[in-house]
């Protein structure tokens, strides 16, 4: 008998938990044969790219390598990415993979399979701003992630050369997007720029930094409830962000931002951080996708077109009773990460599959080692439990150490937070090359 092959196209927070799953319920007896397919070697946790983004969190340290971890948990993992799919024949393309010297390491290729889980997360929508695209810095990937990060460092040793000879002018950064990625990132760039100071790397520390925070609508973390959002205000303001409320981007040059009622944001470096969309190629699949490329799903997670093709976590459309979509958020995608795995052991078994069905556990928003904020155990009747301070820093560190749990284990993730631990005490405090 023909065993089902199960293939996952996307290995971020939600890919990742829900292949270590299935082949440690499947794929390590042989019922199924499990394939993640990813277009990186390697996994880092997409709500921390903002710290590697400044250089907090050294990727090469904290990624997962897909390739490793495939083996102990029982899935297999093919590196590449997906161009096409053939939905009669239940079969996926895979584009070549290319070295930085433009030699071909693996050519094209195709990939069958019974059930088919897109997990392709999401990407800024920068909603077709002129200059944006050639200008800015995204944090979409680690990849992304790090070229900011190397501009940066030399942003900042650049500017520190010219105030040591001639210029007195402070440095100045713009991010556009006043979600949880820009928020963060802002107080992170501030923090990196007194680390950098600390260890001699400049001269320069936060107060000679400016950070300007660009977002159009009334407030910062517009999706979050406002009893957080103040409070994030207040703190920003307090360590020195310049915030932009109702504030539209219009263009974006070499030199920072123009806006709607003419003003022009000076700025060093510029980052997009606003708006979400699922890759783009989702609509060229032959998928029903929304404006945005999600992909339309049924609250079982599976495809509107397809009983055999599900989508889970940023990149899926999924329907909420009341007519509301499930939120972008890493919550959502570890919900249907579970929710997923017991529809595709249904699916085998020819059971019937269950909706999904969103919680909303709370929110927590970090300020670097100046402050967090954030709301815990919400609920349709209650607002849940405000927490800032030193008991939410721990709430949202245990976020990153729960999903290090489910892919790892118990007792690796204790392993790894113990090495974490050793490393604070004999590596410095940021990357700094």
């Amino acid at each position: 008998m023909k065993h089902p092959r199960i293939v996952v196209v996307g290995g971020g927070a939600g890919g990742l938990e829900l292949v270590t799953r299935l082949g440690k319920k499947l794929g390590k007896r042989n019922k199924a044969d499990i394939v993640l397919v990813d277009r990186d070697p390697t996994h880092i946790w997409k709500p921390l790219l903002h710290e590697v983004a400044t250089g907090k969190l050294d990727s090469g340290l904290d990624e997962v390598s897909y390739q490793g971890h495939s083996r102990h948990n029982g899935y297999r993992f093919q590196r590449g990415t997906m161009t096409g799919l053939d939905k009669e024949n239940r079969r996926i393309q895979l584009g070549a993979i290319i070295d930085d010297d433009d030699h071909e390491i693996l050519p094209e290729r195709t990939l069958d399979y019974d059930y088919l889980v897109l997990s392709l997360g999401s990407v800024c929508n920068d909603f077709g701003t002129p200059g944006v695209a050639d200008h800015c810095y995204f944090l979409d990937s680690p990849k992304q992630a790090e070229i900011f990060r190397k501009a940066l460092l030399n942003t900042f040793l650049r500017h520190n050369y010219d105030q040591e000879t001639q210029s007195t002018r402070p440095l100045s950064v713009a991010i556009v997007g006043a979600g949880a990625t820009g928020v963060e990132l802002s107080a992170e760039l501030l923090d990196a720029s007194d680390m950098l100071n600390s260890y001699g790397v400049t001269r320069m520390d936060r107060h000679k930094l400016t950070v300007h925070l660009i977002e159009a609508a009334p407030r910062v973390l517009p999706a979050l409830p406002e009893r957080i959002s103040a409070p994030v205000h207040r703190q920003l303001e307090r360590i020195g962000v310049r915030i932009h409320t109702d504030t539209k981007v219009t263009q974006a040059d070499d030199g920072g931002f123009e806006t709607a009622d003419g003003a022009h944001i000076d700025a060093d470096l510029t980052v997009w951080a606003a708006g979400i969309r699922g890759p783009a190629f989702l609509s060229e699949l032959g998928l029903s996708t929304q404006s945005n490329h999600q992909v339309m799903v049924n609250q079982t997670l599976q495809s509107v077109d397809d009983s055999n093709i599900f989508a889970m976590g940023d990149c899926a459309a999924c329907p909420q009773p009341g007519g509301k979509l499930v939120p972008p958020r890493a919550q959502a995608a570890h919900q249907q990460a579970s929710r997923l795995y017991k529809n595709l052991l249904a699916a085998i078994d020819d059971k019937p599959l269950k909706e999904f069905s969103y919680r909303d556990m709370g929110s927590l928003v970090s300020l670097s080692h100046f402050d967090a904020v954030g709301n815990l155990m919400r609920s349709n009747s209650s607002k849940g439990l405000f927490v800032e301070g030193k008991l939410a820093k721990l709430f949202y560190a245990s976020l990153y150490r729960m999903h290090q749990r489910t892919i790892h284990g118990t007792a690796k993730a204790g392993m790894t937070m113990l090495v974490d631990g050793i490393n604070t005490w004999i590596r410095p405090r940021m990357k700094l090359h």
